[in-house]
């Protein structure tokens, strides 16, 4: 097995097709057939089912794939430290829905510019945060753990062979419209929020309150809506008086100024438990110049260390 044929195997499933793979590679089809015959009998199983249609990666191949992404991550990292010019490197960060996140992501482009690197970020949801870290797809995660998720978190992030580093403790914020008949509070408890839409982050057919990105996922709210980003939140708090729970961590320079942060209130059923906000990253893997300095940009926001 040699990392020309894991690049080969790579691009195949990226495109769903030979002749679009061989196109990008700049080889003949043939002799990407050939090479991904080898690698399958080297290995004993099938990667690929050919169809009339393109080509399918087979239970096997998806097993394979993710370890292939994770060693290819590496060789292009490797390459990135000690062949430095050589190639265009790459960064991205998958985040839950986090203005700071991206703030942090925007000063870590300006300082090293997009001519010679390739930035990508995706806010997502925290099943894909998870898994694009853990099939290197992207160098780090943002998401918070509390009392109610973090056994579970941590037991996915276990088996995927990734750890959670710790930046932030915060409380609970309710986060409101400026003009919302709430904002003024210095407080707001939940029995206040039961005649106002609470906005959360969709999760998926398959979310679970374990992967919601808002404290106290597990109310049964008595009016909610789920969106998939941050501005129809905002659209939504503005349009609608909704609400939506936070770390009270915001961006006024990308959220703008008309929107409230509110100490949540907590009663005897509703606590106001501790959030930690973190990065997650693969465990043992070879840090970026570039992951380094998000990490500081994450930590200068944050005001860790001052």
């Amino acid at each position: 097995m040699t990392l020309q044929q894991l690049n080969y195997v790579l691009t195949i499933a990226k495109y769903g097709s030979l002749n679009k793979a061989a196109e990008m590679l700049y080889v003949t089809q043939p002799s990407l057939t050939s090479s991904l015959k080898e690698l399958e009998t080297e290995l004993g199983i099938s990667i690929f089912c050919r169809t009339s249609r393109g080509v399918s990666v087979t239970a096997d191949g998806e097993e394979f794939l993710s370890e292939a992404r994770q060693l290819y991550r590496q060789y292009e990292l490797i390459t990135e430290k000690y062949a430095a010019g050589k190639v265009k490197r790459k960064f991205s960060v998958s985040t839950q829905h986090y203005s700071f996140a991206v703030e942090a992501f925007v000063n870590t482009v300006r300082k090293f510019g997009t001519a010679k690197y390739d930035f990508s970020i995706q806010e997502t949801q925290t099943r894909y945060v998870i898994m694009d870290v853990a099939e290197s797809r992207s160098e780090i995660g943002i998401l918070f753990l509390c009392d109610y998720n973090r056994r579970y978190i941590s037991r996915i992030l276990k088996k995927n062979d990734l750890i959670f580093n710790p930046l932030v403790d915060c409380k609970a914020y309710v986060y409101l419209y400026k003009d919302h008949p709430l904002a003024g509070r210095e407080s707001i408890g939940l029995e206040e929020l039961q005649d106002y839409p609470c906005v959360a982050f969709n999760q998926g057919e398959e979310g679970s309150s374990f992967f919601a990105e808002e404290i106290l996922s597990n109310v049964e709210y008595q009016k909610i809506i789920h969106t998939t980003d941050r501005a129809t939140n905002l659209n939504l708090m503005k349009g609608l008086d909704a609400f939506t729970l936070c770390s009270g961590i915001i961006s006024a320079e990308l959220n703008g100024p008309d929107f409230v942060a509110v100490p949540f209130r907590e009663d005897e059923k509703h606590k106001n438990t501790i959030m930690t906000i973190g990065y997650i990253c693969q465990n043992r893997s070879v840090r970026s110049e570039i992951g380094e300095v998000y990490i500081e940009q994450l930590k200068k926001y944050l005001g860790i260390g001052k």
